[in-house]
């Protein structure tokens, strides 16, 4: 083998950098165990202990220099549908964004063309909404320009005015609703580190406005909701100085000492001879902090359970005067904070916020505290806010530092004027969202709403105290347009499915190769072995957590894995038959199977890269542990076997080794089919399984689409006995008001799975509550059978027909790219041309056994996993394919006198063992995740199962026929014609053989 040297570093390489990633999922685990043991006691576990115990050393070292947090941040993370959770697409409303451009303008026909655009955009998810709303206007109001509805001090700053050509004030507004998009961004990514989860994920979805947010084991979606989809609040607050409210910091940590004493009731407290504190005396908290270390809360909480108050214990004394509390500690303090005691103690107009920035003393992040003189009843406004910003950006003083340029508009810089007249040297504290971004010294009284903020920023906080300032500016409201909620307990469920399912796979495969191809077998499964610790030490690498679908993409990696395994044994077999040396055949066999098994992996990496940019969630999630599987299966099937079975066989005979067994030796011998001749037959079949199909669909109202598709909400809702589905759907029906409804069985005969399209066109928060009260209830009938919703989805009509057009995109993408990748290995447009009818004939019988498995009682919908599973089938037919025209290829090259008419047969027979081995384990593995895998890839595997028969089927009978009739043919017509007498070379074609 050449560069064996290279290879084998790259593979020690590879190896370690995945144990090392590995290795921190296990020192996780290891934690993760402490923390139950921790807060387990006679059996039961409390959670609030346990969580605790994990907020305890999340910035403590754990394993080396690693703290927790580091370790979290590199295990191999799991996805929502194993851990529990909350999924979240936001859409950033392109509505408002133009109607605050407009100054929210009561112009009838501008009002008119926003609402028509709306509509649309509900059908045309892939159409800008600018777009929309242009082609909406000239139909509402012919021949009116856009400039005098923009022409206004809002966009002063665009240089927008009268004369301005509708192409500009377009670009000006789909401008502004990109820095919009950006903005809510930045802030949806803040307001996500309050969650205070772990491996939370928040990014944008290219080309679209929206922003996916997942937060793994949240338990209580209605804040997150309600966080989410909030208004940008940027206000500007005066700030109380240390000294004016440090003696309220000190009677407060008295009161709730004196209080903690007479809980306690210890005879040795005399708590009648306790002393109020004055709200001028504030020596006590003051000594107690400064002599407490500013990393006292590395200790333990016993220890801190000695020193002084409640919050003495908390506080820490910051240089500069100021208090700070340990980031793990902020749930105790905002839980005093929130007590009577300090309600009664603080005067209304003292607000106590958190810096955005934590600081790093010592091993423990530490974050500040501003107290700022805010209404905290909320009656009071702040006395500025973001409304009033025009602009805001990073630029640098005179010495180059970096600093932020603030500018108001007119309104806001006499507000902003008066405000730092009453405050200089004094701090004034900006704050969005509760959190204090910046509280700069006021130099001197500020006119005209011109402002540099100065400070020790670096260019990144420079940039981001700007975005900050600009959060005001205008108003760009979130819209939940996805969103799905998975409880723990089904968490819990699915790993067990999943890893029953994917041991169960592994294990049937394993159990296949060894009684096929005997100790060559046994290398196989040590390679397949490998090749699973290189995929889960990848995705660890690259944070990627693992899901539900990502395991089916795993299974199907290791089923499809073996296949390059196959070709290259199934050709050191045939070697062998023909009288080569052992090691001439292992070197003959790595090589002819390298362009195969090259093109097969070529082709399942175009399907993994098109679902990767194209699909969302779930799909996305299978598809990159396709593509990570494709190039680490490449690895160890083609180089790491061959350097174990080189290994095995260096100087030794052809005995030392078997590729075959007693069971297999003379398996799929003399194989003589004449395959092409039947192919009439089964181009008349497939038309009629098809036609069936659609019929039937037709007959039944149309295709079984899931939420994805159709938009909607759906529910998983356990009972705590068996219940009649239908029973259920009459209930709830009446309640919907008769709008769409499927109510069916989930796995278990206590489960149900609810979807309706009840209120689908409306995605506002208010309308989630009020179908889930209209659920509720309808099963109040069964409220002696206690339903609970343990899951929740839902899809806007929006990004349902968004789904649809990607899911269309993406199977004709694929279908184009096998087209042109098979052109240019192959040289001829028919062989492009059959592969693609195959594969499409291969989709489109797929699509019609399930109005077919439908009227049989197998109702399984149509969803994005679907869509999945049908390239997927596309990619596992697609390889088949390959390696038959590979064949084919190999006999015209070896004796060009033949023709395509003479190899076809042969060709089809001699790979007809690779065929019908690659189909076996793979269609074992899937029926173990149809059988195992649960509820939710239920339709993916059995669509799997589905494609796997017709794929094997049409790369036999429909792929390589179809050349034989646009070009085979042809060809010996020609040829014929020319005056060769084919019929003489006909005894030379190439004979059938028992192997690949």
């Amino acid at each position: 083998m050449r560069n064996k040297g290279i290879i084998i570093a790259l593979t020690v390489v590879v190896s370690v950098l995945c144990a090392y990633f590995l290795f921190f999922t296990y020192v996780s685990r290891q934690v993760q165990d402490k923390a139950v043991a921790y807060a387990t006691t006679n059996g039961k576990l409390n959670e609030t202990q346990r969580q605790h115990y994990l907020d305890s050393v999340w910035r403590a070292p754990v394993f080396g220099p690693y703290t927790y947090r580091d370790v979290r941040q590199n295990e191999l993370g799991l996805g929502l549908d194993l851990k529990g959770g909350m999924h979240v697409t936001l859409e950033v409303s392109p509505v408002e964004i133009v109607r605050a451009m407009a100054g929210n303008s009561k112009e009838p026909g501008f009002n008119k063309a926003l609402a028509l655009a709306q509509e649309r955009q509900k059908t045309n998810s892939g159409t800008p909404f600018t777009t929309l709303f242009y082609q909406a206007y000239q139909e509402v109001a012919p021949g009116k320009p856009l400039a005098p509805l923009f022409a206004n001090a809002v966009n002063k700053d665009r240089k927008i005015d009268r004369s301005t050509s509708d192409a500009k004030v377009l670009s000006a507004i789909n401008k502004e609703e990109e820095e919009a998009i950006d903005r809510s961004f930045d802030i949806l990514r803040k307001r996500v580190d309050k969650f205070g989860v772990n491996q939370p994920n928040i990014q944008r979805v290219k080309g679209t406005g929206r922003i996916q947010v997942e937060l793994p084991g949240v338990d209580n979606p209605e804040r997150v909701r309600k966080l989410l989809q909030g208004q940008a609040k940027l206000e500007f607050y005066e700030v109380w100085s240390p000294q004016e409210f440090f003696p309220y910091i000190s009677q407060l940590d008295k009161t709730l000492s004196d209080k903690e004493k007479a809980t306690a009731a210890t005879p040795a407290a005399d708590t009648t001879k306790a002393t109020a504190a004055v709200a001028g005396d504030s020596s006590s908290l003051a000594a107690k902090l400064a002599k407490k270390p500013a990393v006292a809360a590395s200790k333990t909480d016993s220890a801190k359970a000695q020193q002084g108050g409640p919050l003495s214990r908390l506080l820490t004394q910051l240089p500069g005067g100021m208090l700070g509390v340990n980031l793990r500690d902020t749930a105790r303090l905002n839980q005093l904070l929130r007590s009577d005691e300090a309600r009664a103690t603080f005067p209304p107009n003292l607000a106590l916020l958190y810096d955005a920035k934590p600081k790093e003393l010592g091993k423990q992040s530490i974050i500040q505290l501003v107290a700022v003189k805010k209404d905290r009843t909320g009656n009071t406004p702040a006395p500025l806010t973001g409304e009033v910003v025009s602009d805001a950006r990073m630029d640098y003083d005179q010495t180059g530092r970096p600093e932020v340029s603030m500018s108001m508009n007119p309104s806001g810089s006499k507000k902003w004027q008066r405000m730092t007249a009453a405050n200089i040297g004094k701090q004034v504290a900006v704050v969005l969202d509760d959190v204090v971004y910046s509280d700069p010294v006021v130099q001197s009284e500020i006119s005209g709403g011109n402002t540099q903020i100065s400070g020790s920023f670096s260019i990144e906080e420079a940039q981001d105290l700007a975005q900050v300032l600009k959060a005001g500016k205008l108003p760009a409201p979130t819209r939940i347009v996805e969103e799905a909620v998975v409880g723990p307990s089904l968490g819990q469920e699915a790993i067990n499915q999943g890893l029953y399912s994917s041991l169960a796979g592994l294990l049937i495969i394993m159990l296949f190769m060894t009684v096929y191809y005997g100790r060559a077998g046994l290398v196989a499964d040590a390679a397949l072995l490998f090749n699973m610790f290189l995929i889960l030490g990848v995705l660890a690498q690259f944070q990627t957590a693992l899901t539900l679908p990502g395991i089916a993409g795993l299974i199907l990696v290791i089923a499809s894995s073996v296949d390059a395994n196959v070709l290259i044994f199934e050709r050191i077999r045939e070697e062998l038959d023909h009288g080569h040396s052992l090691h001439d055949a292992v070197n003959a066999g790595y090589n002819r199977a390298f362009s195969a098994i090259f093109d097969s992996n070529v082709t399942t990496m175009l399907i993994a890269i098109i679902l990767g940019f194209f699909g969302t969630g779930p799909v996305q999630s299978f598809a990159v542990t396709l593509g990570i599987g494709v190039l680490t299966s490449f690895l160890s099937a083609v180089f790491v076997s061959r350097l174990i079975i080189e290994a095995l066989i260096k100087g030794k005979t052809t005995s030392s080794i078997s590729f075959s067994t007693v069971l297999s030796r003379n398996l799929f011998k003399n194989v003589n089919f004449d395959i092409v001749g039947k192919r009439k037959i089964a181009y008349a079949a497939s038309t009629v399984i098809i036609v069936v199909g659609f019929v039937l669909m037709y007959l039944q109202g149309g295709p079984n689409l899931g939420v994805d598709f159709q938009g909607g909400r759906s529910y998983v809702v356990d009972f705590n006995k068996a219940v009649v589905s239908s029973d259920i759907a009459d209930a709830i029906r009446p309640v919907f008001g008769g709008a769409g409804l499927e109510v069916k069985q989930y796995g278990a005969p206590n489960r149900l799975r609810i979807t309706t399209s009840y209120l689908s066109e409306d995605e506002t928060q208010v309308a989630d509550k009020k179908v889930v009260a209209a659920l509720n209830q309808g099963l109040n009938k069964f409220s002696a059978d206690a339903p609970v919703i343990k899951s929740t989805s839902k899809v806007g009509a929006t990004i349902a027909d968004d789904i649809k057009r990607t899911s269309v995109l993406s199977l004709a993408l694929t279908l184009l790219g096998i087209f042109v990748y098979v052109l240019f290995r192959f040289e001829r447009w028919q062989y492009s041309m059959a592969a693609v009818i195959a594969l499409f004939h291969d989709a489109l019988l797929v699509i019609a056994t399930y109005p077919i498995a439908r009227a049989f009682g197998l109702n399984y919908e149509m969803d994005q996993i679907f869509v999945a599973a049908v390239l997927s089938i596309i990619g596992f037919s697609m390889n088949d394919t390959v390696v038959i025209y590979d064949r084919i290829r190999e006999y015209l090259r070896n004796d060009p006198k033949l023709t395509f008419a003479q190899v076809v047969n042969p060709a089809l027979n001699s790979t007809f063992s690779r065929t019908m081995i690659t189909f076996t384990t793979v269609f074992l593995v899937v029926l173990v995740l149809y059988i195992f895998g649960g509820e939710t890839l239920r339709s993916f595997s059995f669509a799997m199962i589905i494609g796997i028969i017709f794929g094997t089927y049409s790369s036999l009978f429909i792929a390589t026929p179809i050349i034989l009739d646009t070009y085979g043919k042809k060809e010996e017509a020609e040829r014929r014609a020319a005056g060769e007498d084919i019929s003489s070379v006909a005894s030379d074609a190439p004979k059938l053989r028992t192997t690949i």
